[in-house]
């Protein structure tokens, strides 16, 4: 009998603990290592579409500066509409990934009460001019691989609007 008294008050005592929801600094401390593990697996994409591209020449760009979530989500909306294309599909891993960091970007700047620029429209990337398609994508995907590296070495501006 006294076991199972002894039982039901342990049961009782450690259920709020095992079905109480995360709290806001660990939701946003699980988002952010899931950006940052999403931006390190881009990068691997991207590696491995350099290789196939069998460009030899490195390029040197320029990246905007990583200062927080608000520029962070414009950047990545304004690469990953640079990405779409109509001249190949090699890249569409990447712009998914880069599609998906943009997301939880956003979702991570909303549970901070940061504003966020509208997303890109598609009419805005088919603009763009569609002279050497696939030397303009290269560039493109340099300057993502540029862009998330020095995301992944920045991230605890993860955390500031």
């Amino acid at each position: 009998m006294h076991v199972s008294v002894a039982l039901l008050y342990v049961a009782l005592m450690a259920a709020p603990e095992c079905t109480s929801l995360p709290t806001k600094g660990d939701s946003v401390r699980i988002t952010t290592h899931s950006i940052v593990n999403i931006a390190q697996i881009t990068l691997v994409h991207i590696s491995k579409l350099k290789t196939k591209l069998q460009v030899v020449a490195e390029i040197q760009v320029r990246t905007p500066s990583i200062e927080g979530l608000a520029g962070i989500s414009r950047d990545l909306g304004r690469l990953e509409s640079e990405l779409r294309s109509p001249f190949t599909d090699l890249l569409g891993q990447v712009e998914a990934d880069l599609s998906s960091l943009e997301g939880r970007v956003r979702s991570l700047a909303a549970a901070m009460n940061c504003t966020t620029q509208a997303r890109p429209t598609a009419a805005a990337a088919a603009a763009g001019d569609h002279s050497f398609p696939h030397s303009r994508l290269y560039l493109t995907l340099v300057r993502v691989q540029h862009y998330l590296e020095t995301l992944v070495q920045n991230k605890d501006k993860l955390k500031v609007c």
